[in-house]
């Protein structure tokens, strides 16, 4: 009876262990099954075609080369003018800068520069604060501009830019007497006898520059530059400037006694 028993068990097993009609545990389990429905189709005209890969010619993007060169070429301006406001751009650098300025004149109202930030422009990259300027000279933003030139810290390159301005371009009576009397200021607040020495010595050479090219009448400044000299009538350039306004108040008496 055992011995039955045992032979039955054993071909139970031996079925089992090769996948014979009772199965494999794995596939006679009991799992849940999630039914899904799939969604119903979007039935219109403008319906977005699916990609197939089988025909990649089908597909093929068509780019706007114009609109990615424009682009491209302001983005490459707008980062120079970001980096022109903490160091000195090279050559290359600012003849590209330069070229692309003159390519779209409107690129200029969109590269970034605000008045706050003109100061730094300055500092670093003088020619080109300078075509800047230029090209924003008739838009409504020039007096910001102006006023945060005037009022900044005087230097060697913001007299060049003042010096270049007024060549090119003919800047308000009000700004050029504004900049002057602000040169004298920082002139006389400076305590270093040194620094005082060589700042009065730009100074004078800017007001010559703009006393022979007629863009000062110093009649309306005559006082204040003339005490501007004798207070430094020390230094060459200074006795130098006096002596032209002499001349040039000399000049224009005789000219009155002739009318």
């Amino acid at each position: 009876m055992e011995s039955g028993v045992s032979k039955r068990s054993d071909s139970a097993g031996s079925s089992i262990a090769s996948g014979g009609s009772t199965g494999s545990f794995l596939s006679n389990g009991f799992g849940t099954q999630f039914m899904t429905v799939a969604p119903p189709l979007l039935n219109c005209e403008d319906e977005l075609i699916w990609l197939d890969m089988t025909n990649p010619a089908y597909h093929k993007p068509v780019y706007n080369s114009s609109i990615v060169e424009t682009k491209s070429v302001g983005k490459d301006a707008k980062n120079l003018i970001t980096q022109s406001f903490r160091q000195a751009l090279s050559i290359q650098d600012q003849n590209d800068l330069l070229r692309e300025l003159e390519k779209d004149p409107e690129l200029v109202y969109n590269v970034g520069l605000t008045p706050d930030k003109l100061p730094d422009l300055v500092e670093y990259n003088p020619l080109i604060a300078i075509e800047i300027l230029l090209k924003l000279i008739h838009s409504p933003q020039i007096t910001e501009y102006f006023n945060v030139l005037v009022n900044m810290e005087m230097s060697l390159h913001s007299m060049e830019v003042v010096n270049r301005l007024t060549t090119l371009v003919e800047l308000p009576t009000e700004f050029i007497h504004l900049y002057i009397s602000n040169c004298i200021s920082s002139c006389e607040a400076i305590k270093d006898r040194y620094l005082q020495n060589r700042l009065v010595r730009l100074v004078c050479v800017f007001l010559q520059s703009l006393i022979r090219n007629r863009i000062i009448e110093t009649s309306e400044l005559c006082i204040e530059l003339e005490a501007f000299c004798v207070d430094f009538s020390r230094i060459r350039e200074a006795a130098a400037l006096y002596r032209l306004l002499k001349q040039l108040e000399t000049e224009s008496g005789s000219v009155s006694k002739i009318k």
